[in-house]
């Protein structure tokens, strides 16, 4: 057997082991990774990626080692779940960097968190000044929660007693051009209504890319190739420029012409 046949198989081993393992660990966003969750994702990468090309490497031994250290993240996640301490040892604990717009240096010299880090993370969350902090704590995942004081916090319509209606996500009906006919049941809407709807846009059904419904009632659609229809940038230098006449003089105070 040749080795591009070894490696294609491999690799399609390697990517399936990795799709069904993935799932089994669960969902989650890579910024919503813990320090350990980060660090054993990319063992199990590597060891999928040698999997594929050292051909040096037996198989089944290897893809055991995948398997192992796959079930044991997932077995972690499971204990850590039920035993608040294990989470706190494998996870780690948030902890609180600035109270009452004062840094904590202790607390950032345990976790070896520099000012550069603080100060960029309270830029990326629209804080440019530390005395309008009344908390910021440093999470797990390494991402900063701030919570600005009182008076330095956005005023809402709740703060003004401005009554609100409710906003709620908007409704897929057509993706494609295809209508979601699930979504259009649960709003308790017909095929024939959306068609009506179209229709009265002088839209078809199979030139629509996208449309939604949103809580108001409102639809939104949106064509294929919709820009196609728009002015096209026109060149100016062969466009004949009429010089307009100069306006007459304003009369003056004295109501000479």
């Amino acid at each position: 057997m040749s080795e591009v046949v070894v490696v294609i198989f491999r690799g399609l081993l390697s990517f399936l082991s990795l799709l069904v393992l993935t799932h089994l660990m669960g969902k989650k966003q890579v910024s919503q990774l813990t320090f350990f969750e980060y660090v054993t994702g990319i063992t199990i990468g590597s060891i999928a990626s040698s999997l594929t090309v050292d051909l040096d490497l037996q198989l089944i031994p290897v893809w055991t080692g995948l398997l192992i250290w796959t079930l044991g993240t997932v077995v972690l996640g499971i204990i850590s779940t039920h035993s608040r301490k294990l989470a706190k040892i494998i996870d780690g604990e948030p902890t609180v960097v600035i109270h009452n717009g004062q840094i904590l240096e202790k607390n950032m010299q345990e976790m070896n968190y520099t000012l550069d880090n603080l100060m960029m993370q309270l830029r990326q969350a629209n804080v440019f000044n530390i005395a309008d902090v009344e908390f910021a704590v440093l999470e797990p995942n390494g991402m900063l929660s701030v919570l600005a004081k009182s008076q330095a916090q956005p005023v809402t319509p709740a703060d003004l007693k401005i009554p609100t209606e409710y906003e709620g996500l908007a409704t897929e009906l057509i993706v494609d051009g295809k209508i979601v006919e699930p979504n259009l049941s649960q709003l308790n809407l017909s095929r024939e209504w959306l068609l009506e709807e179209l229709a009265k846009r002088n839209h078809r059904l199979e030139d629509v890319y996208y449309a939604e419904l949103d809580t108001q009632g409102n639809l939104y659609v949106d064509l294929r190739d919709d820009l196609d229809g728009l002015p096209q940038e026109q060149d100016i230098s062969e466009t004949k420029v009429t010089r307009q006449k100069p306006m007459k003089k304003p009369p003056d105070k004295g109501g000479k012409p």
